[in-house]
C-alpha cells in the first residue's frame, strides 16, 4: 500500500520530525484531514502505533493501514476495523499478515479471547486452526477448557489427528504433574465435565491411565485416581 502514499505529505512529516512535539502536532494535522491520502500516511508513520479513530476511519485503506500498525490487541482491532475489510476478500488479504501474527498470540493465550474475536469474524477461523497446528509456540500458557471446548466446538470440520494433537499442547503435561496435582485437575474437571468436550475428556483419561502404569503409588491410592478418571466420561 505504501505505493498510494502521497509525496506531499510524506514531505510534510518529514519536516516535522525534529519537533519535540512530533507526534501530537501529526494527530492534530492528520487524524481528521479530508484527504484520505493524508490519513492513510499518518496511520502508516505515527511512532507510537496507530489510534482507534485510524482503525475506525470511514476510508477503508485508512482501517487497513491503522490495523496493520497498531499496538492494540487483536479484540480491540477486530472491533474497530471497517466492515468492508472483513467481508470483501480483495481487502481482506491486505490484512494477512497481521492477521496471522495476532491469532498465533491469540492461540498462545488461554484461547479467550481467540473465542471473543472468532465471534466477531468467523471468516477467520481456518487461520486461527492453521496457526493452533503449524505456528510456532512462544509461551507456555494453558488454555481453558472450557474456551477450548468452545473453540473446538468452533472448528468442528478441522477436527483430525493434528488438530488434536496441537490442542493437547495447550493442556496440562501429565509427564510433570505429582499424584495431588493429578487429583486436583481430576476433581476440577468431573465438576465440570458436562460442559468441557468429550476430545479434552477422552485425552485426560487416557493420559490418567498412562500415568498410572508408570506411578509407585500405593494400590489404594491408584484405585482412587482410576474411578476419578473413569468417572471423566462416564
Amino acid at each position: 500500500m505504501e505505493e498510494l502514499f502521497n509525496l506531499t505529505y510524506k514531505e510534510e512529516v518529514e519536516l516535522l520530525k525534529d519537533e519535540v512535539d512530533f507526534e501530537s502536532l501529526g494527530d492534530e494535522k492528520y487524524l481528521e484531514h479530508p484527504d484520505m491520502e493524508a490519513r492513510l500516511y499518518w496511520a502508516f508513520c505515527r511512532p507510537n502505533g496507530s489510534r482507534e479513530e485510524q482503525i475506525a476511519d470511514v476510508d477503508p485503506l485508512v482501517s487497513i493501514m491503522a490495523f496493520n500498525h497498531s499496538k492494540l490487541n487483536a479484540l480491540k482491532r477486530f472491533q474497530l476495523i471497517h466492515k468492508d475489510v472483513i467481508e470483501k476478500e480483495n481487502l481482506r488479504v491486505k490484512i494477512r499478515n497481521r492477521t496471522r501474527m495476532l491469532f498465533r498470540s491469540l492461540v498462545d493465550d488461554d484461547f479467550s479471547e481467540l473465542n471473543q474475536v472468532l465471534d466477531l469474524v468467523p471468516v477467520f477461523l481456518p487461520v486461527a486452526v492453521d496457526q493452533l497446528k503449524n505456528g510456532r509456540k512462544w509461551n507456555d500458557i494453558l488454555a481453558d477448557e472450557l474456551e477450548a471446548t468452545k473453540f473446538i466446538n468452533k472448528a468442528q470440520e478441522f477436527l483430525d489427528d493434528d488438530f488434536k494433537n496441537a490442542l493437547y499442547l495447550k493442556l496440562p503435561n501429565f509427564e510433570e504433574i505429582d499424584n495431588s496435582e493429578l487429583k486436583e485437575l481430576l476433581e476440577n474437571t468431573i465438576a465440570k465435565k458436562e460442559l468441557v468436550h468429550e476430545v479434552i475428556l477422552n485425552y485426560y483419561q487416557e493420559k490418567t491411565f498412562e500415568w498410572l502404569e508408570d506411578c509407585d503409588l500405593h494400590i489404594l491410592q491408584k484405585k482412587a485416581l482410576e474411578k476419578m478418571a473413569k468417572n471423566l466420561v462416564a
